[in-house]
Parts: structure tokens; C-alpha cells; sequence
């Protein structure tokens, strides 16, 4: 599908459908200078949108009270929640081997169950939106299982098939224990914005070590923290 046959379906003027594919929160591949959809995808995204299961505000707005709440990287994330050179070659393996290791972190309380939830979130859509980068997470939210709230990031130096949209590799998966969807799932809107940076995406490609990619992952959060510092010494009372 275009862009404006999207806008017809949505309907939603073509700037919105260029504002919300470009922030990466709407399923979409470029193709030269133009972006091209599937509508089973734009279905399933429509139903994520129903459920709750993603932001209904695709961006971290300026003045958002979501923005003021969302996680800081260091919060839920550190260098040892990475693995640089998965084994696995296929989409359960790369879950299997990122739940392994949220469960040797003591992320979450059941292996068996994290790794069932996230292939239940792949049956309804796809992770994978193009570009080499993968975004997973459960399709509901169970506080119980996750004992804190976390992000683990896998990176396949050879790719993985992930059925991504641009029918290319995956090479980068995020993989993100949520406890709660007010406060966790603007992650989700936050994470794609960051890793669309060119040079944000080429140091996670090709670093050689944790350290590079948590600081790479770290400058690219600086907009978003900066705005949060900001609006919190404008709104004392709401800090």
C-alpha cells in the first residue's frame, strides 16, 4: 500500500501517516524515496492500538506527562544485558537465547513462560520493522513475572530471518520486560526514535563491545532526558 492509499484506510491525512512511519511507529518500509505497507500489518497494528498493547501517542511529545514517567536507560538496562554475537539462527532460538539470559540475570520469574508470551506477541505481529531492528515484548502485561522491570539486547552478526517488513535480516533485538503499560510501554515509542539515528545504528551494527553500544544507546536517550530535566524545574508541583 502508499502512503496515501494508508491515509485513505486510516483515515488520517498523508502528513500524519509521514509523521508517524518516519518516528518508526507505524509499520513501514522505504523503498528509494518512498514508503510502501502491508495491510496485515496495519491490521494488526490497529489492534495493538485497541488493546493497549502499544502508545496510542507514537512520540515522546514535548510537555507529555508519559515523557516526565518514562524509564531512564541505566534504570533497566546495563552493558551486562547484552549478548554481541548470537548463536541462535532462527526467530525462536533468539527469543530462547535472550529469555536464557534474562533468566541468569534474574530478570524475570519463569523462562518457559516469558519465552511463550514473546512468541505469542510474534503470532499477532511481527517484532521487526525494518532496517536490521527488532522491538519484542509480551502482548500482556504480567507484574508478577517480570521481578523488575528490564531490557536485554541481542545483536546477530549474520542476521536472522525475523520476517521484518523490508523482507531484510534482523540483525538488533531489544527485548523489553514490561510491568506496567502506563509507565513502561512509552518504551516502545521511545526505543525506535532512538535507533533511527544513522550513526546511533551503525555503532550498534559494528561495536566491538557493551560498553560502546550502552554509550551509543546513552547519547541517543540525551534528547529525551534533556526535555524530561527541562519540563521537570518548569512544573516543580508535577515532578
Amino acid at each position: 500500500m502508499t502512503v496515501r492509499q494508508v491515509a485513505a484506510y486510516l483515515n488520517v491525512n498523508e502528513r500524519t501517516i509521514l509523521k508517524l512511519v518516519g518516528e518508526g511507529a507505524l509499520p513501514g518500509v522505504r523503498i528509494g524515496n518512498l514508503w510502501r505497507f502491508r495491510k496485515a500489518m496495519l491490521d494488526a497494528w490497529l489492534d495493538d492500538q485497541a488493546l493497549g498493547v502499544i502508545p496510542r501517542t507514537p512520540e515522546v511529545a514535548v510537555g507529555s506527562p508519559v515523557a516526565r514517567r518514562l524509564l531512564s536507560l541505566a534504570s533497566c538496562f546495563q552493558p551486562r544485558q547484552m549478548i554481541l554475537d548470537l548463536q541462535a539462527d532462527s526467530k525462536t532460538g533468539v527469543i530462547e537465547e535472550l529469555a536464557t539470559l534474562a533468566a541468569r540475570l534474574g530478570l524475570i520469574r519463569d523462562k518457559t513462560w516469558f519465552v511463550g508470551a514473546l512468541i505469542e506477541r510474534e503470532n499477532v505481529m511481527p517484532s521487526a520493522t525494518g532496517h536490521g531492528v527488532a522491538f519484542l515484548h509480551t502482548l500482556h502485561r504480567h507484574p508478577e513475572q517480570i521481578l523488575k522491570p528490564f531490557m536485554v539486547l541481542g545483536r546477530s552478526l549474520r542476521g536472522v530471518d525475523f520476517d521484518a517488513l523490508d523482507g531484510a535480516p534482523t540483525h538488533l533485538f531489544f527485548v523489553l520486560g514490561l510491568k506496567f503499560h502506563e509507565l513502561y510501554l512509552p518504551w516502545l515509542a521511545k526505543l525506535p526514535q532512538m535507533c533511527a539515528q544513522p550513526e546511533t545504528l551503525q555503532i550498534l551494527m559494528t561495536a566491538a563491545s557493551a560498553d560502546q553500544i550502552f554509550s551509543a544507546l546513552s547519547s541517543a536517550e540525551k534528547p529525551f532526558t534533556t526535555h524530561k530535566i527541562s519540563n521537570s524545574r518548569n512544573n516543580p508541583k508535577r515532578s
